[in-house]
This record gives C-alpha cells, sequence and structure tokens, in this order.
C-alpha cells in the first residue's frame, strides 16, 4: 500500500485544506479500498469508458457491512493535482523535483556550517529536521522577524520544507535566520554544488512514469485550455440543465461566493501560521460557527469534519465520549431507522456501535411502536439513535418529538443526519426538535460545490451538554484535556472553503434562508404533483405533500428498468435522479429552490414523454429489447453508424424534445457494461 498528498501537486496551502489524499494498493486488496474508484470498463457498442466501480455507493447498499462510510471523495482537488501532473509532464516533475531536492540539500548543507546538522542523516526529499538545542527561542524570534513560519516538533526540533515556490532567496533568509540574522558563509549556489547528486540505489527510481498520451503532449497553454474544454464538454452539470439527485441538494453556487476561495489571503496561508497572523480565518471560523449554532438551535459547534459521513463519524465519537465519562461506556446500540441517510450505518460500525435496524410504516415514517419496543428492550445499553429528518423518503416524520423522547427516556442521545437541512434552514431547528448532535453538510445546503465528488464540509453542532467533547487538535492551544481528538489531519478541516458558505449565509440573511428553504419544499411538491398521473409517489405525509424531495415509483412496469429511464433522460438532456435508493426502483427527486418553473416543468415533460415511449413498450407497439429506452443513452457515433437497424428514427433518438434542438449534450458514451467492468479493473496510471 502506498500513501500520498496532493498538496504537493499544485494545490493551494489553503491554512490546511482542502487536500486530496491518494492511496494506491495492490490488486488484492481491491475490494477493502474506502470510497470510489473510477474503472475502466465498455459500453454497448464495444468502446472504452470510464465508471465508478466497486465501491459506487456501497456505504448505501451494504450499510453496517460496509467496508467504508467514505461518501466524499475530494475530487475537485484531485482534478487539479491531475492537471499539475498533465501539464508538466514527467520531465517537468522530476525538474521540480530536482530543483527543490538541490535546495533542500544546500539549505540542510548551510545548517552544518552554522552548527545545526539535521536530525537526521537519512535520505531526505524537502523537509528537514532541525536539532535546534536551546536557541529555541532565538530562532524564533529572528522567524517571526523575517514573517516565516517554522513547524515545531518539540521542545528542541524545528521542521522547515521547501517546495518549488522556493527561491534562492528564500534559502539564504532560511539559513539567516539559523546563522543568527547574518548570511551563510556560502552562498546558496555554493552550497548547491556541494550537494551530493542524485539518489543512489535503492531509492533511486528505475524505469519511466506518467507514459501515457495525456501525460506527454499538453506542455502549452493552448493545449492545455483545448484539453480542458474537451473535458468540459463531455461533463453534464448545472451549466447545462438541473442535477435532481435526491438527497445530495445539487444547488447553484453563485460566483460571489467561490470568488473568495482564490484570493491569497485565504488560499496561501500555511496550515502550521500561528493565530497571530490568521485572525481573518479565525474570524470567519467563530462568525460562521455562531451562525450555524443559531441555524441549528445547539449550543456548539466543530468545524473539523471533511464530510457529512466524517461528521458522522466525529459525531458519534462524541456521544461514545458523553457515556465513557458518565461511566456508561458498555452503552453501544445504535438504533438506525430504515429511511437513515445511507452512511449512517457505516458510520456507526466504524465508531464500534452495535446496530439495531429500526423498521419504517406503509407512509415512511418510522415505526414508533417498533423504535419503543426496541428502545425500551436495549435501555441499559442505549447510547443513541440515529435518525435523517425530513427522512430520505422524503417525508418530515410526524413523530419527530416523540422519537426524540423515547430514546432520551432509555438513556440514549439523538443524532440527526442533516443532509436534508435544506428543507429545515429557517423554519425549524434540530435542537428545538429534541436533537444532541446534527452534522450539516456545507456542500449541500449552504453551497459549496461538490466538485465531483468533493471537497466536501460536515460540521457537527452539538447540545450544552456535549460541548466540551467536541473534536480537538494537536495544532491549536486548546486548553485542558482533549477527549475525542482530532477526526482531521487539519484543525478547521478543508478551511479554505469555509469562506463559500459564510458568503452564502451572509448574503441571504436569515428572511433569505427561510425563503430558500421553502421555495425548495415547494418545487419538490410541484415536481410530485406534475409527476404523480405517470408515476405514483412513493410517500406522503398524512396531508399528501413531500418535504424538499419525492420517489417516484417505476415498479409497476413490466418492460423497463428504472436504468433505463435513468439512461434516456440523458438523451433529454438531464442528469438522471438517485437511482434506487433508498427502494430499489424508483426514482429519489430533490429540485432544489435553485431551479425556475421553466426549468421544472422541461424537467417534468422529459419524465412525462418517456413515459409516453414505455406505454408503446408496455402495450406492444414496439419492440420490449429493441427500443428508444433499452438502447439509451444514444451518442453521437451511435447515431452516425450504418446501417440503422434501430425500429425508429434518429431524430426521435437525438432530438426527443425541442430544447434538444437548441443546445444538445451528448453523452459521450453508451451503456455501460457494468459486470465486465468488475471484472476488469483497471485503474493504475503506471
Amino acid at each position: 500500500m502506498a500513501l500520498g498528498s496532493s498538496q504537493r501537486f499544485g494545490v493551494p496551502l489553503g491554512y490546511g485544506g482542502p487536500h486530496a489524499a491518494f492511496f494506491a494498493t495492490s490488486e488484492a486488496w481491491k475490494r477493502l479500498l474506502p470510497g470510489r474508484l473510477v474503472g475502466v470498463s465498455k459500453d454497448a457498442a464495444g468502446n472504452r469508458a470510464f465508471r465508478l466501480a466497486l465501491q459506487t455507493r456501497e456505504q448505501h447498499i451494504r450499510r453496517e457491512k460496509a467496508t467504508s462510510n467514505v461518501c466524499t471523495a475530494q475530487a475537485l482537488l484531485a482534478g487539479i493535482a491531475s492537471m499539475f501532473a498533465v501539464y508538466h509532464g514527467p520531465e517537468g516533475l522530476l525538474a521540480i523535483a530536482r530543483r527543490v531536492r538541490l535546495l533542500t540539500a544546500a539549505v540542510a548543507g548551510g545548517l552544518r556550517q552554522a552548527g545545526l546538522p539535521p536530525a537526521a542523516d537519512a535520505p531526505v526529499f524537502d523537509t528537514l529536521k532541525i536539532d535546534v538545542g536551546d536557541r529555541r527561542a532565538e530562532i524564533l524570534r529572528e522567524a517571526e522577524a523575517r514573517r516565516m513560519n517554522f513547524r515545531l516538533f518539540d521542545a528542541q526540533h524545528i521542521g522547515i520544507s521547501l517546495d518549488e515556490t522556493t527561491t534562492e532567496k528564500d534559502a539564504a533568509d532560511i539559513l539567516a535566520v539559523f546563522n543568527g540574522g547574518k548570511p551563510p558563509a556560502l552562498s546558496v549556489g555554493e552550497l548547491a554544488e556541494k550537494a551530493a547528486p542524485e539518489y543512489a540505489a535503492p531509492l533511486a527510481r528505475a524505469g519511466g512514469f506518467l507514459r501515457q498520451a495525456v501525460f506527454n503532449g499538453c506542455h502549452t497553454e493552448t493545449e492545455m485550455t483545448r484539453y480542458l474544454k474537451r473535458l468540459e464538454g463531455r461533463d453534464i452539470s448545472l451549466t447545462t440543465s438541473m442535477i435532481p439527485l435526491g438527497s445530495c441538494t445539487m444547488k447553484l453556487n453563485g460566483t460571489a461566493e467561490m470568488l473568495p476561495v482564490t484570493w491569497p489571503e485565504f488560499a496561501r496561508i500555511h496550515p502550521f501560521a500561528p493565530l497571530s497572523q490568521t485572525r481573518g480565518y479565525q474570524t470567519l471560523f467563530r462568525q460562521l460557527e455562531e451562525w450555524l449554532v443559531e441555524i441549528t438551535g445547539l449550543a456548539g459547534c466543530s468545524l473539523q469534519p471533511n464530510s457529512g459521513a466524517q461528521g458522522e463519524y466525529a459525531g458519534l465519537l462524541v456521544i461514545q465520549k458523553y457515556h465513557q465519562t458518565r461511566g456508561q461506556a458498555h452503552r453501544r446500540v445504535c438504533l438506525i431507522p430504515a429511511s437513515a441517510h445511507g452512511t449512517n450505518p457505516a458510520s456507526a460500525a466504524m465508531a464500534g456501535f452495535q446496530i439495531v435496524p429500526v423498521v419504517c410504516d406503509a407512509g415512511g415514517n418510522i415505526d414508533l411502536a417498533d423504535l419503543r419496543a426496541k428502545a425500551e428492550a436495549h435501555k441499559d445499553d442505549l447510547a443513541a439513535l440515529m435518525v435523517t429528518y425530513p427522512s430520505t423518503h422524503g417525508v418530515f416524520e410526524e413523530g419527530i418529538r416523540e422519537l426524540c423522547r423515547l430514546v432520551h427516556d432509555n438513556g440514549g442521545l439523538v443524532y440527526m443526519d442533516g443532509a436534508n437541512m435544506n428543507a429545515q434552514v429557517g423554519l425549524c431547528r434540530p435542537g428545538d426538535i429534541g436533537a444532541d448532535v446534527c452534522h450539516l453538510n456545507l456542500h449541500k445546503t449552504f453551497c459549496i460545490p461538490h466538485g465531483g465528488g468533493g471537497p466536501g464540509m460536515g460540521p457537527i453542532c452539538v447540545a450544552e451538554h456535549l460541548v466540551e467533547f467536541l473534536p480537538g487538535h494537536p495544532v491549536v492551544n486548546l486548553g485542558g484535556e482533549d477527549p475525542v481528538g482530532a477526526v482531521s489531519a487539519a484543525p478547521w478541516g478543508s478551511a479554505n472553503i469555509l469562506v463559500v458558505p459564510w458568503v452564502y449565509i451572509a448574503l441571504m440573511g436569515g428572511t433569505g434562508l427561510a425563503e430558500a428553504t421553502g421555495m425548495a419544499i415547494l418545487n419538490a411538491n410541484y415536481i410530485a404533483r406534475r409527476l404523480e398521473p405517470y408515476f405514483p409517489v412513493l410517500f406522503k405525509g398524512r396531508s399528501g405533500f413531500v418535504a424538499h424531495e419525492c420517489i417516484v415509483d417505476l415498479r409497476q412496469f413490466k418492460s423497463v428498468t428504472v436504468e433505463d429511464v435513468a439512461k434516456r433522460l440523458m438523451d433529454y438532456g438531464f442528469h438522471a435522479p438517485t437511482v434506487s435508493f433508498p427502494v430499489a426502483g424508483t426514482l429519489m427527486i430533490e429540485p432544489t429552490e435553485s431551479e425556475t418553473a421553466g426549468e421544472l416543468d422541461r424537467f417534468c415533460d422529459a419524465l412525462v414523454a418517456i413515459h409516453g415511449e414505455i406505454e408503446e413498450i408496455e402495450t406492444g407497439k414496439v419492440s420490449p429489447t429493441n427500443n428508444l429506452l433499452k438502447n439509451a443513452p444514444h451518442t453521437a457515433l451511435d447515431l452516425a453508424r450504418e446501417p440503422w437497424d434501430r425500429p425508429y428514427t434518429r431524430e426521435r433518438a437525438a432530438f426527443p424534445a425541442p430544447w434538444t434542438r437548441e443546445h444538445k449534450f451528448w453523452p459521450g458514451a453508451g451503456r455501460i457494461d457494468n459486470v465486465w467492468g468488475d471484472r476488469n479493473l483497471v485503474c493504475t496510471c503506471g
């Protein structure tokens, strides 16, 4: 196994994040890897195609048997890192690495001359650990005067790292800090000439790397721009049409919210910068925490978790520590309803809880009788209930307060999954309902872009009796005992992207946030009413309304599957809703508040038209195996092939709706062979 960080691959420091990490393993362990893998498969025409393989949504499907709760992958940052490799190529990366190593060796030589040799003589690349003895205070004063930040390992060891942005002047300044403010006896160039050349065996790499064509042909701005534009054209995004993924809240990411991410005052802050030099960030953290506490009706907040699933894990550790400090470490039972978010059981399993499922009634609500029976049966060992509100069934739990009371009466705490907070903000609050812990998906409700899978943020808010158990971090002097410990590498998680929800909340204000929530619920109910004559809405509240999302049922059709409908939607220019979760054979649709009535109608019109195509199959008018849905999606190559042996026209396949004539999104691959892809996984770049 090998582990690495992308931060040295073109990703800004961002005061600790977000950064993508890379984890590689041999073939034998591929099915135990966390998260998602991009594998190679083939489409219906035999063309090479990429797909998410093996672990795709496995925590939703396998629940407590999942091998990880990793839901957010830092895909956007991985994209930055991969483009860094594409632009520089193997020769460019080698040139950067050689220069960094040479500068590091020069600094090491200068430190030896100053009587402060690095702590170990082992081969190094870009990082030095220096034993400064009793000179630490003097060195740190000189560093502060020059606005330099060093890593403090312990009372006598200081760490420094160099990268491709380091200049010879920077290296000379570093040496001056360790030399009482005086320049080194030899120049950096002279020190570099005395440095050892390349790595010796067995550390020296044998053979090439990044041999694929993409890493060896885009080394000019022109070619790089064209390559990026080609990639952009293969993606369907909110710039094309609405993305109605249920339980994912794909809403507008405003330009004004995004701009501060790139400002150097946020992007170029070192994660070990002292608090005295990061007052802007500290103000942002404090205000955002206060706002999130007010929104949730709870008492304290930690911004540390890097994803919703990590927020679940952190919240469960808080609950665990609470019970332990009360002498009740034996409380290990976690009740999880069938309507809970898919990562909940996986998170509980990772935190070491015993999972007891709770069933739901025909209306999609948690069965109160079943919950009461199980809470009372496990009252001596009950630790928590994990509840999603509104639930993934798309309804507001009518008995939510009673649920919380039952759990509290039997010694447990209530963890509320905040994945669906887009239906709560400004209208109701988890703390008022009875929750003890709640995580918030800032990449859903509060506008951080999903970025093809990440970066995500899942801060947790807790009630008063749990504030002392919030995650701490060794980088920050929090004072006193650190009961839970760190759950992320950086104290404030992916700090750089916290500017997005800060701007979003500041611009919207309380009135705007409440209005957005109301519009999200209104839009979902509009879609449910328009589609119900064609596709039954599976769950509704007693009043006949859904929450911010609705589940439409396709199981009544005998000749087509929910996957057929999802693929045909691509021909109409739409990303599919969530397929077969939480109920197999259904579509879970979440329009959010960002979509206009015109866009909602366009989406509904597409599904109504597809219903008509299904009717043609169901009534025997067209072949059950060779039809518009079974052959979807129709690629440009597919439409151009000869002979055309389909029982429908090319025009009907490619341009099924008026808007597709104005702007056509062409799928890049046909129907993917999923089974072949899982059996022939190829994902390495060599």
